[in-house]
Formats: C-alpha cells, structure tokens, sequence
C-alpha cells in the first residue's frame, strides 16, 4: 500500500496494492502497521492513529445522488472513506481557520478499480456523488456520532463552488436544507 499526500493539508490518499489473477483479485484495504508508521515519520502530522478509529458504517447511492457537504464541529471527526462498489466523485474542503490550506477543497475519484481511500481529518467538510448505477461508500470514523455538533454546508453554494460530474438526482431533506459557507464561517 502507498500513501500520499494531496494539495490539502493532512488529507492523505492511501493507494492499495490489489494482486490480480484468472481468479479475479486480492487486496488489503487498511493496515494499521503501515498507517500508523508513515504518519509518525510526517512532523506535524494528524494526531489521529489506526487504534482512533472506533466505527465502521456503509452507504449505497443511486447514480446522481450526492450526500454532503458533512462536517463535525467540536473537536471534529477524522475518517478513512473508499468506495467498495462502483465510484465515486468524493469532495474535501478545509475549515481549519489556522491551516494554511483553510477554504480550499480538492476532489478525488474513488472506485472499486484501485480501492483509493481517503484519509480525512478533523477540521473538513465531506461529500461524494455516485457515479455508477450504485455506489457503497465505507466510512471508518474515530468517533461516536454525536447529531448536536454536525456541520452542513449546501451542496451547490455558489461560494464553495463544486463541480459535480453529473445532474443531481436525489439529495436528503438535510442536505437540502443545510446552510452556505458564509453561514459555517460565521460559526467557526
């Protein structure tokens, strides 16, 4: 498995290694070994460890279908997020005032192809449109979900800017009613 950086601070995207055959393919998803080694040897790197993630959930979406921009207020929320069926257009902005990448976002194609993962940690905004009939999204978080402290910033604001790759399809109630970036900063 490699490890990279991205052109956010801290967001890192972990590329398995997947062994191909006739038979069809073998890969490790996650090991805490390697994980934990690369982020001791990174000065300044997230506090968060393989040991910190304490739930694994799963979401399956429709081609179209975008679910975010999600964040944690509090001391936030770090997540390992891949996509094990199909793709997805997966989408991380910055909201850590003091980081040097603060308002900044970058998006990444995650897939059942190359099994990417994507390394979030606290202080981000989170979000992905399905880009396949149907998609499953694996989120491995360091935290219980406490509803009292989520984050939502609308999906089209015009000031984030997102250009998702296809007509949305179906977004949830909260997701359609959640606030714009201004309205977060103010909060922040």
């Amino acid at each position: 498995m490699r490890i990279d950086t991205t052109g956010l601070t801290d967001v890192l995207l972990l590329r398995p290694e997947p062994f191909r055959d006739e038979r069809g393919l073998f890969t490790r998803t996650f090991d805490a070994a390697l994980f934990d080694l690369y982020l001791d040897e990174q000065p300044g790197s997230p506090a968060t460890r393989a040991r910190d993630f304490l739930q694994d959930s799963q979401s399956r979406s429709h081609r179209g279908v975008i679910r975010g921009m999600h964040g944690r207020a509090g001391r936030g929320e770090a997540k390992l997020v891949r996509c094990a069926r199909g793709a997805v257009h997966d989408v991380v902005v910055d909201i850590r005032r003091d980081s040097p990448t603060f308002g900044r976002m970058e998006s990444f194609l995650l897939d059942d192809e190359d099994f990417a993962h994507v390394f979030i940690p606290p202080g981000f905004l989170h979000g992905f449109q399905a880009l396949t009939e149907a998609a499953d999204v694996c989120y491995r978080i360091d935290r219980a979900h406490e509803p009292l402290e989520d984050l939502a910033v609308a999906y089209d604001d015009p000031d984030l800017g997102i250009d998702w790759p296809l007509p949305v399809t179906t977004i949830s109630p909260r997701d359609a009613s959640a606030g714009s970036w201004q309205d977060l900063l103010d909060k922040l």
